[in-house]
């Protein structure tokens, strides 16, 4: 795998839906390897309630699920979202199966059991798929740039350097400007296992601030901060 495809790997947030946990958690684990972060889900309900919350990069989706089929799921996500890259992971081939699905706008299907080179494989192809429908370089106020898929914030052509928190906090307001980032979902994708005190939070945006246009950086008191834009 060369280089530019593992940084972009390293942007990509996925919801997994797999009702299996032997079957989910390794594929899960062996993913964290390669992306930004994997967000579980154990049934085809959970997946579509996580994926409201966090907005994915990529859905990869399991067909035969209790509460909702993978087939359902992504029937709810596609009635309001026509580019998130799916990709449903199916031991069956049935006809029926393979022709429900054929309107649902999906990347690809992967068959079980699934191997590695064919996971990244469909993520490469996914990221071709983003890559179209979504810009790598985001335009910000007064000549400032953010590079996604090379961490790089640049000021007049200039780089600014930033801390592995700024840019995560950063690519979740960039990723999510159409509205309000949640102090929750700040905890899960950038804090992640650490905890995200009031301090903590402070003085990252803070320092963030000073590197950005000012006011760019909006704070909703109770509620969590977005961009300005």
């Amino acid at each position: 795998m060369d280089k530019a495809l593992k940084l972009q790997l390293k942007t990509l947030r996925i919801l997994y839906a797999e009702d299996e946990p032997n079957i989910r958690k390794p594929i899960s684990d062996t993913l964290r390897f390669y992306v930004h972060s994997v967000i579980e889900a154990q049934d085809g309900q959970e997946a579509y309630e996580l994926y409201q919350l966090h907005k994915p990069d990529i859905i990869l989706s399991d067909i035969l699920m209790p509460k909702l089929s993978g087939i359902e799921f992504v029937q709810n996500v596609r009635a309001k979202d026509r580019t998130t890259p799916i990709v449903l992971i199916t031991a069956h081939t049935e006809k029926e199966y393979l022709l429900s699905a054929v309107k649902l706008h999906l990347e690809q299907y992967l068959i079980k059991p699934v191997t590695l080179p064919d996971l990244l494989g469909v993520l490469e192809a996914c990221l071709a798929q983003i890559a179209q429908t979504h810009p790598l370089t985001h335009g910000l106020p007064n000549d400032y740039h953010y590079d996604i898929d090379h961490k790089l914030l640049t000021h007049k052509g200039k780089e600014i350097r930033l801390s592995k928190k700024q840019i995560d906090f950063l690519e979740m307001l960039i990723q999510n400007r159409h509205r309000v980032v949640t102090y929750d979902e700040l905890q899960y994708e950038v804090w992640k296992d650490d905890v995200m005190t009031d301090n903590a939070i402070r003085s990252l945006v803070l320092s963030l601030r000073k590197k950005l246009p000012k006011d760019l950086i909006v704070n909703l008191s109770g509620i969590g901060y977005k961009l300005e834009t």
